[in-house]
């Protein structure tokens, strides 16, 4: 199950970048599950990761690879994805699992083992098939195309119902460019990242300073503004790819023409981190909770999380219940010492919920019953404190979410 259309888009290719994709069998047969990603000489690579303490081996070497990069080699990089084990809470051998992959790799291609990007997700806390994992590399390398990207998509799911990817190309100084990307996630998902993963690649070129400010303020526009059920997960990885093939190079934001090619790097961003909420295990209802009138963007993000995390108001989104005081105690105990309640008001879309403490005197069941049999509606929230406002998107928890986790690992 799934909310909102299914249509995969046009992937764009990306010139110095490919991706290759099989079916290893790692837990299923005739599944592709994994995913060699090669990129071209001279190119920028950037990432943001888990602030989970029990984060991934594949995290931690990754982490320790790309700090390495400003000293390797100018050789190729790749990045390697498999599903189906997370490799986390697998102490020391996990962390030697993943880089046996590494090395396995780097020697097929001839290049230093820093120059391999892991990534891992699936089931925690069980090893990592090293042997499966690297028989199935060769013909991964063999599937390299610049076009692979629809195979990718599917490749990196777990508990996905659907592959996810966004594509745009622009204009910035008459040269086209593109920017082309893929996510898998579907539950565990909550900010500071979530158990997702996500690849986008543009054949711009971008100083490495300015590579890792774009991911991180795209990614917290973006990743950190999606939640399913609240649970921050152990190997999530976010990653830009700046090829540098094409005519447009960005050294500094004051560039020319940057402005522009930043609002589309995070609008891919923004539709494949909505993609991942729209494919929340077990989700009917694709739904944006807006805080306005705060006094802070954390303050606007605290109360919006509060109120999408409540497993009472997810579970009342699923039935279609505008009950409107599972709404209310959530705001009431969001992390604000000093909210006046009597100056909050509540929306579903255009519909008025609360104000002044209570239910509005306008108020009728049979609006926020209309509204909430909708497969996507706002929470719109005003706190009556300030003029700042954010968004969080989520879904519903549905019978579904409990089938799926309750039998994940079977």
């Amino acid at each position: 199950m799934a909310v909102g259309p299914a249509i995969f888009p046009e992937m764009l290719p990306i010139k110095g970048f490919r991706l290759g994709t099989t079916s290893a069998e790692i837990k299923y047969k005739e599944r592709k599950d994994l995913v060699v990603m090669e990129v071209t000489e001279g190119a920028v690579i950037a990432g943001v990761f888990t602030l989970n303490r029990f984060c991934a081996a594949p995290v931690q070497i990754c982490k320790k690879h790309l700090a390495s990069f400003a000293t390797s080699t100018a050789a190729k990089r790749y990045l390697v994805t498999n599903t189906g084990y997370a490799n986390a809470g697998t102490g020391p051998d996990g962390y030697q699992n993943s880089l046996a992959v590494c090395e396995r790799l780097a020697t097929i291609k001839g290049v230093p083992v820093e120059n391999v990007l892991p990534y891992s997700t699936g089931v925690i806390g069980e090893p990592l098939p090293v042997t499966i994992i690297n028989g199935g590399l060769d013909r991964c390398l063999d599937t390299l195309s610049e076009t692979g990207w629809v195979d990718a998509a599917s490749g990196i799911m777990t508990t996905d119902t659907r592959p996810k990817g966004a594509s745009v190309a622009l204009d910035i100084n008459g040269n086209s460019v593109s920017i082309t990307g893929i996510s898998k996630g579907s539950g565990m998902i909550m900010p500071n990242m979530a158990t997702m993963l996500a690849y986008v690649a543009t054949d711009v070129g971008l100083s490495q300073s300015l590579a890792q400010a774009l991911l991180k303020e795209a990614a917290d526009k973006s990743f950190n503004q999606a939640t399913v059920d609240g649970d921050t997960s152990t190997n999530d990885s976010c990653m830009l790819i700046a090829t540098g093939v094409s005519a447009v190079t960005f050294e500094t934001s004051m560039d020319a023409g940057y402005a522009e090619f930043k609002a589309a790097f995070i609008a891919v961003c923004v539709e494949l981190a909505q993609a991942i909420i729209r494919d929340g295990e077990g989700a009917t209802k694709f739904v944006t909770v807006r805080v306005e009138q705060a006094e802070s963007r954390a303050e606007a993000r605290d109360v919006a999380y509060t109120v999408a995390h409540s497993p009472l108001v997810k579970t009342a989104l699923f039935a279609a219940d505008p009950n409107w005081g599972r709404i209310l105690a959530a705001i009431g105990r969001a992390p604000i010492n000093d909210l006046d309640v009597d100056k909050v008001s509540v929306f579903l879309d255009n519909v008025l919920l609360a104000e002044q403490g209570g239910v509005a005197r306008s108020y009728k069941e049979d609006d926020g019953a209309r509204i909430m049999a909708q497969e996507e509606f706002s929470i719109v929230i005003r706190l009556g404190r300030g003029d700042v406002a954010a968004d969080v998107w989520t879904c519903d928890f549905s019978y579904d979410y409990v089938k799926i986790n309750a039998d994940y690992r079977s």
